[in-house]
């Protein structure tokens, strides 16, 4: 598929299977995310894989943060709930903007460029014929969170990719360009 094509075509799977992403397209992914835009040339990201049994490591995580938040209690059913949904997909990567204090880069920029790099990799799954989703949520922004998934205070989650085989394929929603592009025509006067 070439480029003009993914970036036109691309729309998120919820509803994904084994197989997932083999180590060549693994790989073709990182290496889609690692151009992303990046001021200062800081490459202010890194990526976690989760696959395999380490789901079911990462479910239980999930339910100990949303544990955490909620004062130390959490409803077994919401547990429960919450241990299942990293074998939605058979591959998650976590995105993480390793923001570091710079004199002339804001963290924010970082953070964007994290996202630009979950973009990135996105885009490269499907080009892949990957199905892929973003996933996100309250508890990626948790302290204990970061500290489950073994990352630095001042790291940022960005997102969880899930990857895998599409089951469904979702129709593009309708957008013309009109309706979102503007032309600014200098200061008002």
């Amino acid at each position: 598929m070439d480029a003009i094509t993914a970036l036109h075509t691309r729309n998120s799977a919820n509803l994904l299977s084994e197989p997932g992403p083999n180590s060549e397209q693994m790989e073709a992914i990182f290496q889609a995310g690692l151009r992303a835009c990046d001021h200062g040339c800081l490459t202010p990201w890194k990526y976690l894989v989760i696959e395999g049994e380490a789901r079911a490591e990462f479910g239980q995580l999930m339910a100990s943060v949303k544990a955490a938040m909620d004062g130390g209690q959490i409803d077994p059913e919401l547990a429960a709930k919450l241990a299942q949904k990293p074998f939605r997909a058979p591959t998650i990567i976590a995105v993480v903007a390793t923001v570091r204090a710079h004199h002339k880069i804001p963290d924010i920029e970082q953070v964007l460029s994290a996202g630009a790099s979950a973009q990135m990799m996105m885009t490269a799954a499907h080009a892949l014929g990957l199905g892929a989703i973003w996933r996100s949520g309250s508890l990626m922004f948790a302290a204990e969170m970061r500290e489950g998934l073994g990352l630095e205070p001042t790291d940022q989650i960005v997102g969880f990719l899930y990857l895998g085989t599409a089951n469904n394929v979702k129709p593009l929603p309708e957008r013309k360009t009109s309706d979102f592009v503007e032309t600014w025509n200098g200061l008002a006067s």
